[in-house]
């Protein structure tokens, strides 16, 4: 049984693995992360293994006696991967990225795959049939979309994405989201195309905070996993225990 941590910029997420079974989920904050591993401790005492995967600035402090109680694998540029990485700048590259790779080696082995996360960035992030990784692409989200509306201009509110957009808006606030909303759907249905151009039978998968959101509004067939990320981190972890 394995412990998943994956440390965002505020949120951390927990999740507990049997085998590819994931039997609970749950999130934290840095005061409540410690208390929130020990109850998933008290839960499942048949945790073995871990695995930290933080992509935050700041330092979040980790239970003192986590690693003398299962083993535990720190997600790293020196971690070992379950594909060849073919990134030109391997120490720069994300340890979320990698997660989401590493998923798509393990759902759609030796299968071309495009995966996109969209969340506060879209990444796009494309293995080939040779499980090998080349790169991608990063681009702004859309709550980083309006916030640079409002930012940047003197008179733009600070919109949001609601449950439905027009091509035309009637107001400013109905054109802001018209532009951000259909110009990320744009920016992402034209990337599937090109990537479609050079690779064929592409599988896309689409995870992140809006990734339900804005793949119920594209048209190209996309697969979304709000878990690819979290299966990825677990994939990881099972890949360097069993070397």
């Amino acid at each position: 049984m394995n412990l998943i941590v994956d440390i965002g910029n505020s949120i951390a997420k927990l999740a507990v693995f049997q085998q590819d079974e994931i039997l609970k989920k749950t999130s934290a904050d840095k005061l409540s992360l410690n208390k929130k591993i020990s109850e998933i401790f008290q839960l499942y005492p048949e945790i073995k293994k871990a695995v930290v995967s933080n992509v935050s600035s700041a330092k979040w402090e980790l239970p003192p006696n986590l690693k003398n109680e299962v083993e535990v694998i720190e997600l790293s540029a020196e971690t070992s991967l379950p594909f060849k990485n073919n990134y030109a700048t391997p120490k720069t590259l994300g340890n979320d990225r990698k997660a989401l790779i590493a998923a798509a080696v393990k759902h759609y082995p030796q299968q071309n795959v495009l995966v996109i996360d969209a969340g506060t960035c879209i990444t796009y992030d494309f293995k080939t049939a040779k499980d090998v990784y080349l790169g991608g692409g990063i681009s702004p989200g859309l709550k980083m979309r309006f916030l640079a509306l409002n930012n940047f201009t003197a008179n733009l509110p600070l919109v949001e994405a609601g449950e439905g957009y027009e091509l035309i808006g009637n107001s400013t606030a109905s054109s802001i989201i018209s532009g951000v909303v259909n110009g990320t759907l744009m920016e992402i249905e034209g990337i599937i195309n090109k990537y479609k151009e050079n690779y064929t039978n592409l599988i896309c998968i689409i995870t992140g905070g809006d990734g339900t959101f804005l793949s119920g509004n594209l048209k190209n067939g996309i697969f979304a996993n709000s878990n690819f990320l979290l299966e990825g981190l677990n994939y990881i972890l099972e890949f360097n225990i069993d070397q």
